[in-house]
């Protein structure tokens, strides 16, 4: 086709008449910078045909993946959170928490639910990263609870998926509290004599891996996730040293005995499945 039609008024470049495609069909693969198609990523759970990069997804897509037929009833739905400090910073945490909600269509930086996984029922709780960076606060502790409470009641296992970037600082001790609090419901959890698998997912990071993300009767991660406490900055300037290669990357964890396997998120319902069978007996 040629660069340019004829019209009664001279010339024009056929590229003027271009549309541009609609947001969200075509983005490029944050690894590989290949371009990627909205309809391809989803049949192939969102993880790069060509470099094997797992895209970073929340709650609704793993709900997707995961619960047959993507059929679930969501848990706690209504959660939302306070402003106990009244806490201000370069605006106020409740415009912070509306604007939050408002972008993201979430209620706070999880959701959990019951369904099933290859016909075996379980409970997931799952973090979004998009809501306040995925950030631990006191409804995500109490939605952990009230979820492990669930699955006690009701004699089903608990998988947990992790995405944060620590405790939400808005909620201060608030915040911090939920890592004794989820720490404390998940040995009940272990009394019951129930399965809790944790998946770490990128990133991992801060209060959340140092409580309830590690404390997994199976740990498992997806390829090239960063699990860690601190970032590698702040842990380089303490320690004064340089850090080894593929520090805090699941690869390197795994290595040093903090994960129990690396999945694939393409087998991972199938592999989650094969746990909770193995478990269950």
């Amino acid at each position: 086709m040629a660069w340019f039609k004829r019209e009664e008024k001279g010339i024009i470049t056929t590229t003027q008449e271009k549309k541009e495609a609609p947001d969200g069909i075509w983005n490029k693969c944050p690894n590989c910078k290949k371009p990627l198609h909205y309809t391809e990523q989803v049949e192939n759970k969102y993880v790069c045909h060509y470099c094997s990069y797992h895209i970073r997804i929340g709650s609704k897509e793993y709900f997707s993946i995961l619960f047959d037929n993507n059929e679930f009833t969501e848990l706690f739905p209504n959660l939302i959170s306070a402003d106990p400090l009244n806490f201000v910073d370069t605006k106020k945490y409740t415009e912070r928490l509306e604007e939050s909600k408002n972008k993201t269509g979430l209620k706070d930086a999880i959701r959990a639910a019951h369904g099933q996984i290859e016909g075996h029922d379980l409970v997931i709780a799952c973090m979004d990263f998009t809501f306040i960076g995925g950030s631990m606060g006191s409804v995500v502790g109490e939605k952990i609870a009230r979820s492990i409470d669930y699955c006690i009641e009701h004699r089903m296992p608990f998988l947990m998926i992790s995405k944060s970037g620590g405790a939400r600082m808005m909620e201060a001790a608030f915040s911090l509290m939920q890592m004794a609090k989820t720490s404390a419901k998940l040995a009940l959890l272990a009394q019951a004599k129930l399965p809790y698998i944790s998946l770490l997912t990128d990133p991992t990071t801060g209060g959340v891996t140092a409580s309830y993300a590690m404390l997994g009767d199976i740990n498992v991660s997806e390829p090239g996730a960063l699990i860690g406490f601190a970032g590698p900055r702040v842990i380089k300037e303490t320690i004064k040293k340089d850090l080894p290669k593929g520090f805090q990357t699941a690869e390197f964890v795994l290595e040093h005995g903090f994960l129990d396997f690396i999945v694939d998120r393409r087998k991972m319902k199938e592999q989650l499945a094969a746990f909770i069978k193995m478990m269950d007996n």
